[in-house]
């Protein structure tokens, strides 16, 4: 066999083209590495997009617009770790919230524990969940509110009651209550309520013990976690021409070899890749639709007061009333979509003084 021998001045030559070659390729890939994350941008926001209410792409990759607080006490309920500012949503979803609290506080619940709702522009969020991202989700904890009021501290730090075994995948019976299963029905008793995600432990003890109306536990679906909370998400709402839904429940209650897969080996094997990043981890602005560049960059409210949302026709008293529509957001310097001039156009409400429907009668 020949060896081949290149003179000094050919290697010179292939080390310059090779140096070339790198300089090049990271001069193209400076740029995608320069660019912001999208859940920085977001979880920067302290107040949502002034604007009528829209929600923009999918539960799991997008944004909203005309965001609405919940406030961080009602009378049937308490929003905990407050200190995330997770408690904005689509009006909609802030409103079925409320009626939820008086609803399951008649059949016997004392009032709920609010968890994580979107972020006040929604967006991928620093930490935690893939979706939440469009105001249309809810996380409700599975431990009743106390008789007292929860100091500041208390919400930051309180652990929730973790209703499932670790091992066995099933509910700890001694912790299980009928109200537990009033409270999920109820939830899912509203139209607009498309799906309700719980530990497979929790649709197991559905299956196995609610007798007479079925129909509800169609939309009670077995996911990872969600051990001591539940997580309430809407469908796609009138105004938001952008929002994309989710496929249709299948037919039934759920209970049959679609909830047994649960209880076997396979769901609960180790990662095999447990170093890969988190779709969040990796987002930036280009993966989201373009019209969540002019959300990003929309106008705030005065302040976080002035949208929250009170209902029953409860006055905002410190929040001042907007009569007049902001300018729609323009385009931004990256040529991304601004908000359609529709988006912007609104009037205030007078019966709650802040620039929101009024919830439907039902929801």
């Amino acid at each position: 066999m020949k060896t081949l021998k290149r003179s000094l001045p050919g290697r010179r030559l292939l080390l310059t083209a090779a140096l070339a070659v790198l300089a090049l390729t990271g001069l193209a890939a400076r740029p995608a590495a320069a660019e912001e994350l999208a859940k920085n941008l977001f979880g920067a926001k302290k107040l949502p997009a002034l604007a009528a209410p829209q929600s923009i792409g999918f539960y799991s990759k997008g944004c909203f617009a005309g965001g609405v607080a919940i406030p961080l006490d009602g009378p049937k309920w308490e929003v905990m770790r407050p200190s995330r500012n997770r408690r904005w949503g689509h009006p909609t979803m802030i409103a079925l919230i409320e009626k939820l609290s008086r609803d399951a506080a008649a059949d016997g619940w004392p009032g709920l524990l609010v968890g994580d709702i979107s972020q006040p522009r929604g967006g991928p969020m620093l930490s935690g969940h893939a979706s939440h991202q469009i105001g249309l989700d809810a996380d409700i904890w599975l431990t009743p509110m106390p008789d007292r009021k929860l100091s500041i501290e208390q919400r930051e730090n309180m652990s929730a009651t973790l209703l499932v075994d670790e091992k066995t995948h099933l509910v700890k019976d001694a912790l299980w209550v009928p109200a537990h299963m009033r409270l999920l029905k109820r939830a899912a008793s509203y139209a607009d309520v498309e799906r309700i995600l719980v530990n497979p432990g929790i649709k197991k003890k559905l299956c196995d013990t609610v007798k007479g109306d079925r129909a509800w536990l169609r939309k009670v679906r077995p996911f990872w976690g969600h051990d001591y909370h539940f997580h309430i998400r809407i469908g796609c709402q009138p105004g938001s021409p952008n929002c994309k839904a989710q496929e249709n429940t299948a037919p039934g209650d759920g209970c049959d070899q679609s909830l047994a897969w649960w209880f076997t080996e396979e769901p609960w094997r180790p990662n095999k890749n447990p170093d890969r990043p988190k779709a969040r981890d990796v987002m930036t602005m280009a993966s989201l639709p373009a019209a969540c560049q002019a959300v990003l960059d929309g106008p705030d409210p005065p302040s976080a007061e002035a949208v929250t949302y009170y209902g029953d026709g409860v006055p905002v008293a410190t929040a001042p009333v907007l009569t007049k529509a902001p300018s729609p957001a323009r385009a931004s310097a990256s040529g991304a979509a601004a908000l359609p001039a529709s988006v912007s156009a609104f009037a205030a409400t007078p019966e709650i003084g802040i620039p929101l429907p009024r919830p439907r009668p039902g929801n």
